[in-house]
């Protein structure tokens, strides 16, 4: 069984029923569902929470039965930092880590695919990171 990592934006699609983008989501997650469990961690979890007034209301959405909650290791945390280092040294003009770097170096570091629509920074900064996107 494989775990895949979703990104807030394909979340954010199925729960928002995105005219663009619902269709094209929830293919990518029933696929996902077919090798194993979805995944997300403290950073998709609060991006999606900001359309909820309550924490209840936002876990009566999400599907507990093929969804599970990791935390941000140490080691992707570092990741993220150095990443996010390279990233300024680059000229990138934030100047505190995006939340794509942590969830770009979580998948790296726990070596689980990634679904989302936003491709940028992972494919610069996370290489090693099997994207599964539009």
């Amino acid at each position: 069984m494989t775990a895949t990592m979703v990104d807030s934006c394909v979340l954010l699609d199925i729960l928002t029923e995105d005219p663009a983008w619902f269709e094209w989501s929830s293919r990518a997650i029933d696929g996902a569902i077919e090798t194993g469990r979805l995944i997300i961690n403290p950073i998709i979890y609060a991006e999606i929470s900001i359309g909820y007034e309550r924490i209840e209301e936002l876990e009566s959405v999400l599907p507990k039965n093929i969804m599970d909650f990791r935390p941000i290791t140490r080691e992707a945390a570092f990741l993220a930092g150095k990443c996010f280092l390279e990233y300024r040294q680059r000229g990138g003009i934030r100047t505190s880590p995006l939340p794509d770097f942590f969830i770009g170096a979580h998948a790296s570091v726990e070596n689980i695919p990634l679904i989302t629509r936003d491709t940028t920074h992972f494919r610069s900064y996370f290489p090693n990171v099997e994207l599964i996107h539009p």
